[in-house]
């Protein structure tokens, strides 16, 4: 078993030792776009966790032959905020990055979203709004919701952001607990944000340059995500205490738990018969 290295302080002969570092890829069919995504993973990656939203193409094999070591699961419910939850619950290094699976940020500014982290920020948000950010992929339509969406932000929890529904981010895992995460959709990307706030955190933004997606069509709707980024930005300038979590399970994956809960039953079916 890996020993996790201790926090920034501790050293070994007078060195700090480097925080370890888990990438988390919310993926729904891009088995043309998840290969060029895994092989700009940069060496300071030491766990990349996939997270599947039951793809029918072969988005799992073409992840597993590119990356062996990658760490595969399947998400119970549907939509990125579900993955993104299953992916951080399951991440085991220091700092955790997620990262969109269409080729539209670029794994070589990774760096830019750990560095802060490993000199006392505790959560690291991107900007293509910021000098040395940009995007090649916004469209009018999604550039002056965005802009509304930020200044909204901005006027209901008195920040100075310059992006909000981007997803390219970063925290330290131990956070997690205070993120308090229920997001089932895209919403995900503004909920890390704004918990992030409200839970006073050390926040940074950093320039990132989105690209186009490289294949295929987005999983994203403007308008319909648009309208759960704006209701959940109302519910949490208003609501103080946590939002609770229910999850409606996806059937598939209730037909893949029946087997499991049958076996783990019939020894307790056995000892009933035998007593």
């Amino acid at each position: 078993m890996r020993e996790r290295p201790e926090r920034d302080g501790a050293a070994v002969d007078g060195r700090p030792e480097r925080q370890t570092v888990s990438v988390v890829i919310p993926t729904l069919n891009e088995e043309k776009n998840i290969a060029w995504v895994l092989e700009r993973m940069p060496p300071i990656v030491d766990e990349v966790i996939l997270v599947d939203g039951h793809s029918s193409d072969r988005t799992v094999q073409v992840a597993r032959a590119i990356r062996p070591d990658i760490v595969v699961l399947t998400q119970n419910c549907r939509g990125k905020g579900d993955a993104a939850r299953v992916a951080f619950a399951a991440a085991t290094s220091d700092l955790i990055v997620m990262i969109d699976a269409d080729g539209s940020m670029d794994p070589a500014e990774i760096h830019r979203f750990v560095t802060p982290l490993m000199n006392g920020y505790d959560f690291v948000k991107g900007s293509r709004f910021l000098a040395g950010g940009g995007s090649t992929d916004l469209t009018a339509l999604r550039r002056s919701g965005n802009q509304m969406l930020v200044r909204l932000t901005n006027s209901l929890f008195l920040v100075r952001f310059t992006d909000l529904c981007y997803g390219f981010i970063s925290f330290r895992r131990e956070r997690l607990p205070d993120l308090a995460l229920t997001a089932h959709g895209f919403e995900i990307e503004t909920e890390l944000v704004v918990h992030a706030l409200k839970a006073n955190l050390r926040i940074a933004e950093v320039p990132s340059n989105e690209l186009p997606r490289r294949c295929g069509t987005s999983n994203l709707h403007t308008f319909r995500d648009g309208q759960r980024v704006l209701r959940t930005l109302i519910r949490e300038r208003v609501v103080r205490r946590p939002r609770p979590v229910v999850d409606p399970i996806d059937h598939r994956v209730l037909h893949r738990w029946q087997p499991l809960a049958a076996k783990a039953a019939s020894p307790a079916l056995s000892e009933v018969a035998h007593s």
